[in-house]
């Protein structure tokens, strides 16, 4: 833990809400692989819809990637940066075997969601230690996910 950063947050808190981002990374960068390898791999009828859709959400969660492990540097820790540790932290598992465009779809859809889950864990911690710059960003992913999922999930209706 950095000693020299004195932000008005506390070390304690600083290091929990690190912590927590820590894992919104590892799930954020597993979703990002996991999304670039559906786009990679959709075939079928919908293959140009969701080429395009998986592109679009992956290249977001490029930026996501950056701003949140860069947030974890301002608050005065290491963000990981390893398969291992993402693996170790991640929500979000690799998905196993080939999937049809729907089973991709829904596997998207799901994983999007547990990462919403997580950051509204993360953003009740960012409240308690009166992180207001960790909210703003945690505010935007969820944002970004609820969007994907919402998409994601209408893409499933009959």
């Amino acid at each position: 833990m950095s000693s020299t950063v004195h932000t008005g947050i506390s070390p304690d808190h600083r290091k929990a809400v690190a912590d927590q981002l820590a894992k919104v990374l590892a799930s954020t960068y597993t979703l990002y692989l996991e999304t670039q390898n559906f786009h990679w791999n959709v075939k079928g009828p919908f293959f140009a819809s969701l080429h395009l859709l998986f592109e679009q959400q992956y290249t977001e969660y490029t930026l996501a990637i950056d701003a949140i492990a860069e947030r974890i540097r301002a608050l005065g820790f290491d963000a990981p940066a390893s398969y291992q540790e993402f693996a170790a932290l991640s929500v979000i598992a690799d998905p196993t075997g080939p999937k049809k465009a729907m089973e991709m779809v829904a596997q998207l859809k799901a994983d999007n969601e547990a990462l919403i889950q997580l950051l509204r864990a993360t953003e009740e911690l960012a409240d308690e230690a009166d992180d207001e710059v960790t909210t703003d960003l945690i505010n935007g992913r969820l944002q970004a996910h609820e969007k994907n999922a919402w998409m994601l999930r209408t893409i499933l209706e009959e």
